[in-house]
C-alpha cells in the first residue's frame, strides 16, 4: 500500500558533491611547501628556525595526507578502481611518503620529489576520470 505514495529513483554520481571540489592540487601545493622547507632548512642552522620549519613541515605533511585520503575514499569509486588497479597502491605509497617514513619524518628532498611524482601519477588518472 506505501508503495503507491512512495516512489524510488536511483540516483547515482562519482563523487559527494558537484565536480570541482575535490583535486589533488590541494596535495601538490602543500608537498611543494615542504620541498621548499626542505630546502630552505638546508641553507640555514639557527635552531629556532629549524624547529618552527620541523613542525611547519610536519602540519604540510599531515594536510598532504588528508586531501589524499579524501580523494582516496570520497572522490574515487569502485568503478575507478576497476579501471585503474593501481589506484590504491599509488594512494598508499603517496600517504607513507607524507608519513613518518617519508616528508613527514625527515628532511630529505629525495622523498619530497617521490611524494610529488605519485601524487603526479594520482592526478593524471584524477584528470582522465574527469574527461570521462
Amino acid at each position: 500500500m506505501l508503495s503507491r505514495f512512495f516512489r524510488t529513483t536511483e540516483v547515482s554520481a562519482h563523487c559527494d558533491l558537484p565536480c570541482g571540489v575535490y583535486d589533488p592540487a590541494q596535495a601538490r601545493i602543500e608537498a611543494e611547501s615542504i620541498k621548499a622547507i626542505i630546502a630552505k632548512v638546508a641553507d640555514n642552522n639557527d635552531p629556532d628556525f629549524r624547529t618552527r620549519a620541523v613542525v611547519i613541515k610536519e602540519q604540510r605533511s599531515e594536510l598532504v595526507k588528508h586531501h589524499l585520503w579524501v580523494l582516496w575514499t570520497d572522490y574515487f569509486k569502485a568503478p575507478h578502481f576497476e579501471k585503474y588497479p593501481q589506484l590504491h597502491t599509488l594512494f598508499n605509497e603517496a600517504t607513507k611518503l607524507a608519513g613518518a617514513s617519508g616528508t613527514k619524518g625527515e628532511f630529505d628532498a629525495a622523498k619530497a620529489d617521490e611524494l610529488l611524482a605519485k601524487i603526479d601519477e594520482i592526478d593524471k588518472i584524477f584528470k582522465e576520470t574527469k574527461a570521462a
